[in-house]
This record gives structure tokens, sequence and C-alpha cells, in this order.
């Protein structure tokens, strides 16, 4: 399978992320607690919390590659790499959504934020 992501990197930016949500060439997962993403999400992602992710996977697509997503970076990318090691195409949102956030991308709910976890 050809995929759009042209490197092996786990690390994917907010702009590559903003495409694949726009497009939807790849699944994006949020996988911080529900809390944190009642405080402030990105709109067109879906909500796992990582403790939940390994009972989850059978749900998520294998046909297309997937872009975990949580505060700074360091949990999605152990779930990105867990994945990888199951043989999905994963990728993680480098800075998480506090960069996606810093960048002036937008959270929903309009007056949304990036809670601390």
């Amino acid at each position: 399978m050809s995929s759009a992501f042209s490197s092996d990197d786990i690390d994917v930016d907010p702009a590559r992320v903003a495409q694949a949500i726009e497009t939807g060439d790849a699944t994006v997962i949020d996988v911080r607690e529900q809390y944190e993403r009642d405080a402030g999400h990105i709109d067109g992602t879906r909500h796992v919390e990582l403790e939940r992710l390994a009972s989850q996977a059978e749900t998520i697509d294998r046909d297309k590659p997937v872009i975990f997503q949580c505060r700074l970076g360091a949990r999605s990318a152990m779930a990105a790499q867990a994945f990888r090691a199951a043989g999905h195409e994963a990728y993680s949102l480098a800075g998480g959504i506090d960069r996606w956030h810093s960048e002036g991308r937008p959270l929903s709910p309009d007056e949304g934020y990036v809670a601390d976890h």
C-alpha cells in the first residue's frame, strides 16, 4: 500500500495532521483522558483513551494510516510505536495538541483550551 506519508519518521507536524483530517486519508485518534478532551480537542479526531487503546485496536481501520495525538506527544508516540509493532502504519502528532494550538489552529469548543495532564 502506498502512503501519502513520505517518511518512516514517527512524528508528523500539525499541518500534515490538518491535511489528513481534511482529506480523510488517515484516522486521527486523541489518546488523552476524557477531561482533557472535554477542555479542548481537534475537530475530526476520534477519542480513545490510551488505557483503552488495546481493547479498541480491532475497531481501528488497518487500511489507512493512523495518527495518534495527545497533549505534548509522549503518549501518542508510545501508541504509535505499539501500533507499528502490531503492523499498522502509525504516526504521532509532533508536539501534540499543545503545538497544534500554539500554531493558532482551532480547538473545539470555540473557547477550548489545552488542559494540563
